[in-house]
């Protein structure tokens, strides 16, 4: 990237998604229009904006396969309508009677889908107090990391708990990723652990924006979100956060030169070896 490449504003969509998809794609829209009244080309919402729901029985009966997604189809004509790049962070979508795909789309201004990405890693963990997740129960794990390019330079796509694997954000960034999309519902109990550290590390390690939209508060469900939307840029700065867990807009302007300016100063990717791990 160079110095010509222009700025643009990008906006995160903080949400609590609950129950019922229609009220959950009613809360979205209102955010997504406000971002980009805002000034917002590219918007970004959280993981599971349509729906978050712990009971597989009520999931199944509320999903559908991607060509009939009610709620896909009107942030489509939403993206038409704004004139915007609309990220998705994800979507519960239906491959099977049995199977299903935690999966973000990158829509056009145009309509048309950019990219999909199926969320890689599970979350399957018992916390300490009390929570049990096990998201492998319920969710197909995707296999391919997911570049997509935007007029300003190329996105890198991943979803939560990728968060926790650094190797994939080095593997997009070798491919040009300069921004590294990380939609979440990242629980309470860890993302005040750890959720600002590792946003900051993987932009960082990389030299990219980081751009994370997130669920927050305490959900219909019962889970509790962290919140904390947050956009970091490729010197691990805070651009912009949400104002604690609250649905909200979050804004900052994205200058892509900052990345090759960081990757000049440490030129980490460059200067990795490969390495044999020997065992005492």
């Amino acid at each position: 990237m160079n110095g010509a490449t222009p700025r643009f504003t990008a906006g995160l969509v903080q949400m609590r998604t609950g129950m019922k998809v229609e009220a959950n794609v009613a809360q979205a829209e209102a955010l997504i229009r406000e971002a980009a009244g805002q000034g917002a080309s590219y918007v970004q919402t959280p993981e599971m904006t349509s729906l978050l729901v712990r009971d597989r029985a009520q999931l199944f009966g509320a999903i559908a396969p991607e060509e009939s997604d009610a709620a896909l189809a009107r942030f489509r004509a939403l993206a038409v309508e704004l004139g915007i790049w609309l990220h998705l962070g994800s979507l519960p979508i239906r491959l099977s009677e049995e199977a299903v795909a935690n999966r973000g789309f990158l829509i056009r201004p145009n309509g048309g889908i950019a990219a999909r990405y199926d969320k890689i890693h599970m979350f399957d963990v018992d916390l300490a107090n009390g929570e049990s997740w096990r998201e492998s129960r319920t969710y197909t794990p995707g296999e391919k990391a997911v570049t997509a390019d935007l007029p300003w330079g190329r996105l890198g796509i991943s979803i939560c708990y990728d968060l926790r694997f650094p190797a994939l954000y080095r593997e997009l960034a070798n491919a040009g990723a300069d921004f590294l999309a990380i939609p979440a519902a990242f629980t309470r109990q860890t993302g005040e652990a750890h959720w600002h550290v590792l946003l900051r590390a993987r932009a960082i390690e990389t030299g990219s924006f980081v751009l994370a939209a997130a669920q927050g508060g305490r959900h219909e469900d019962g889970r509790e979100t962290f919140g904390h939307s947050l956009i970091v840029d490729p010197w691990g700065e805070v651009l912009a956060e949400a104002d604690g867990n609250e649905p909200q807009v979050v804004l900052a302007e994205i200058d892509p030169a900052r990345v090759a300016e960081a990757r000049g100063k440490i030129p980490a990717l460059k200067n990795a070896r490969p390495f044999t791990a020997v065992a005492p």
